[in-house]
């Protein structure tokens, strides 16, 4: 589930007008970096604003010195000049949009540069704990927020600027004691702005919230259609929905009513003093101390300085939406990179000799530190694997070994040399990754290859692909290299992406292989497949390795392994079960299954059942009556297996796969408590008791379970009272812990 943004009022802006002076100092550096284009287009604003306002002035001459007095002459004068200025000024118009709209264009392409740069610069610190849908509301609504402004600046902002400023000039020289009256408008207009600015800016900032809230329910929804469709979740999810957009439309409307009351509040006050003014003027022409012409040309000067300031008023609150969404494209700009280059780096030469953590501490919070004063080193040429438990710090090593994190304390080094003082560049040039799930892009095979070495020949992407041994398969296809992967790699089987992922990372002809979990997504018969590759692919190269299924590194020619941060065991494959810790624990853990070419089918030795707790006291035979009535069930990546609530009536023993245990919290949302993988069982108090699920369970990769139904167990339980005993003390022991919530993550979902 995605996570929710709820600011709190310290994450609504404080500033009110923050964002506006970003706008603005955003527009000062364009105009300052293409001063000429922006001369001419002030240039085209004031010949507009001169016909504006000689528009209303020329009533004055026209009634006083051509009409009442009927001089023809200064009429057609008059009236020619005017013609010739809409021509001019039509023309000025014309030049003025299409410079502008050059101008303003060429200033979302430089944010939108911006923004997509700062990405590449950002540290995975920041996609962790960013939702994507966030991210990419900062360039949908919150850039379309800012373009929407700045199209209307000109039209809503500049002209009426310059329009107000020219009208009182011009008003004062007309009639100052009506002048006076006229500036009254100013301070109403402003009064209205000033009470709601602050409500509204806060209203726009948790719209905007919402927005990406909504934003991402949909892109949730569109990656999660196959669960939805398989559990029949359309009508949760419709519901779901609705609540999204529920409190997406009371964001609108609170927003929609405190901009339109920013520009009611103008729009009464400028009517107000039309009247006043209006009624001002007709009583000085009626007394003689006004012309009419002056009178006709103050009040249609004063409609234009009205609607100049009116236009103003009614542009603030689109300048304040850009304004909110300005502030969360700074935030993203303001991001600090966590891990970036020292001023004084030097290039890292390629690994000749080791690599060491030498004293290395990091946690990913504060609160919690993932490796505690970590010490190996690794010889150049080695293949080593990290293996442990869940959450013993193994993965987090290989984060640092290619600085997607600094460590908190400690150095990591390549022949002593701390990776901190070399540029990043330096180091991800000597190593090729393979991830757990093969990344691809939507282009073709070639393509998704040539990543590993841009600007690579043909020749070297087949050599590539020959050493992944793809080839093959790729010149087997219709389009060959050419064939494109589809999103995600979606057109290809899950082998084939992996291998093209392989073929990516000899490209590089890197000095260290590293494998975050690379088959572990795999079916057995094509992890071994791939693992047989790999370990022909890495010859003469250093290989780091992480894993947590020991069959596919035994090999190796050493292991450590982890356990809560710290470096507990290492040595070969046989030295460490020799020594009867914890790798020989996870080793028996994960040994007893039988799966099948393919993993069509798998079963379960006897001998592995009495590794269970609640069955160590069962005879042979009993073990071998209940390891023949266990079942193969199969399960797709991020599919839940049940959910919390759901009835309980099936045993789970994972036989290969990794899932997470979830649990509702009192806010509403979900929190994980717990990983499963290869070898971990769950739901015991199904097979005893009619009771709920108390957590969800959910797959992270495909997965082959052994599941045991409640009735033959029942049946089988008949015959064997030890059995019986046993099962009812685990439940009972499960009930009472799942009745605690803060025992709950040390207990497995029933």
């Amino acid at each position: 589930m995605k996570q929710e943004l709820q600011p709190t009022d310290s994450d609504a802006p404080q500033d009110h007008f923050a964002g506006v002076r970003q706008i603005l100092r955003h527009v000062g550096v364009a105009f300052r970096t293409r001063w000429g284009v922006g001369l001419l287009i002030l240039g085209g604003l004031l010949i507009e604003m001169a016909f504006n306002a000689a528009v209303p002035m020329s009533f004055k001459y026209l009634v006083d010195s051509a009409i009442v007095p009927r001089d023809e002459k200064v009429l057609i004068g008059i009236l020619a000049g005017l013609t010739i200025g809409v021509v001019l000024v039509s023309a000025a118009g014309l030049g003025c949009d299409y410079l502008y709209a050059k101008f303003s264009t060429s200033i979302l392409n430089d944010l939108r540069w911006r923004l997509f740069q700062q990405l590449q610069r950002l540290s995975m610190n920041y996609f962790a704990r960013s939702p994507a849908a966030d991210i990419l509301a900062r360039f949908s609504t919150d850039l379309a927020a800012f373009e929407t402004a700045l199209e209307l600046a000109v039209v809503e902002c500049g002209l009426p600027g310059l329009e107000l400023i020219l009208s009182a000039f011009l008003l004062f020289t007309l009639n100052w004691q009506l002048a006076i009256i006229a500036m009254l408008a100013v301070p109403i207009c402003l009064l209205g702005p000033r009470l709601i600015t602050p409500r509204a800016v806060k209203a726009g900032y948790q719209c905007k919230q919402d927005q990406a809230n909504t934003s991402g329910t949909v892109q949730e929804n569109i990656a999660s259609q196959p669960v939805i469709k398989a559990f029949g979740l359309e009508k949760s999810m419709r519901a779901r929905f609705a609540e999204r957009i529920a409190h997406l439309a009371a964001a609108s409307l609170k927003v929609s009513f405190l901009t339109s009351l920013i520009e009611r509040t103008a729009g009464i006050g400028t009517l107000v003093l039309q009247v006043v003014v209006m009624a001002a003027g007709a009583y000085m022409a009626f007394h003689d101390k006004l012309s009419i012409g002056s009178l006709v040309a103050f009040q249609a000067l004063f409609v234009n300085f009205s609607y100049a300031l009116t236009g103003l008023t009614q542009f603030y609150p689109t300048l304040l939406q850009a304004g909110t969404g300005m502030q969360r494209i700074q935030e993203l700009l303001d991001e600090t990179p966590g891990v970036q280059d020292l001023a004084d780096a030097r290039p890292l030469p390629r690994l000749a000799r080791e690599i060491s953590f030498a004293g290395v501490k990091f946690g990913y919070t504060p609160a919690q530190l993932n490796l505690n004063d970590v010490n190996f080193t690794i010889r150049a040429g080695e293949s080593v694997a990290f293996v442990g438990p869940s959450g013993s710090g193994k993965s987090t090593v290989l984060t640092l070994l290619t600085r997607f994190y600094e460590p908190d304390a400690g150095a990591v080094a390549f022949d002593g040399h701390d990776l901190r003082s070399a540029p990043l560049a330096s180091l991800r040039e000597q190593l090729g990754i393979v991830f757990q799930e093969s990344i691809l892009f939507n282009t073709t095979i070639r393509e998704n290859i040539r990543v590993g070495k841009p600007g690579a020949t043909d020749a070297e992407i087949e050599a590539a692909a020959r050493a992944a041994e793809i080839h093959d398969l790729i010149v087997a296809m219709a389009e060959g290299y050419d064939t494109p992967v589809g999103e995600r790699g979606g057109r290809l089987s899950g082998g084939q992406r992996q291998r093209i992922a392989i073929a990516r990372a000899l490209l590089r002809d890197p000095r260290v292989l590293v494998l975050d979990e690379a088959t572990s997504a795999l079916d057995a018969a094509t992890e071994a497949s791939i693992n047989q590759t790999l370990e022909r692919a890495a010859k003469g190269r250093t290989v780091v390795s992480v894993t947590h299924r020991l069959a596919s590194i035994v090999t190796m020619d050493r292991i450590f392994v982890l356990d809560r941060g710290r470096v507990v065991e290492q040595g070969k494959h046989d030295e460490l079960l020799a020594l009867g810790g914890i790798y020989s624990r996870l080793w028996e853990k994960q040994s007893g299954f039988v799966i099948a070419e393919g993993g069509g089918r798998a079963r379960v030795e006897a001998a592995r059942l009495h590794a269970i707790p609640m069955l160590q006291s069962l005879d042979a035979d009993a073990l071998q009556a209940l390891a023949d009535i266990f079942i193969t069930e199969r399960c797709p990546a991020e599919r839940d297996v049940f959910r919390e609530g759901d009835p309980g009536d099936k045993f789970y023993i994972v036989a290969r796969g990794k899932l997470t245990v979830w649990i509702k919290t009192p806010e509403g949302g979900q929190k994980q408590i717990r990983a499963l993988e290869d070898g971990d069982h769950f739901g015991e108090i199904a097979l005893m008791e009619d009771t709920a699920r108390t957590a969800t369970v959910r797959t992270s990769t495909d997965c082959i379970f052994l599941t045991l139904a409640r009735d033959p167990f029942l049946k089988l339980l008949q015959r064997e009272p030890k059995l019986r005993e046993a099962f009812q003390k685990v439940v009972a022991e499960r009930l009472e812990a799942s009745r605690t919530v803060q025992k709950i993550p040390a207990t497995l979902p029933n």
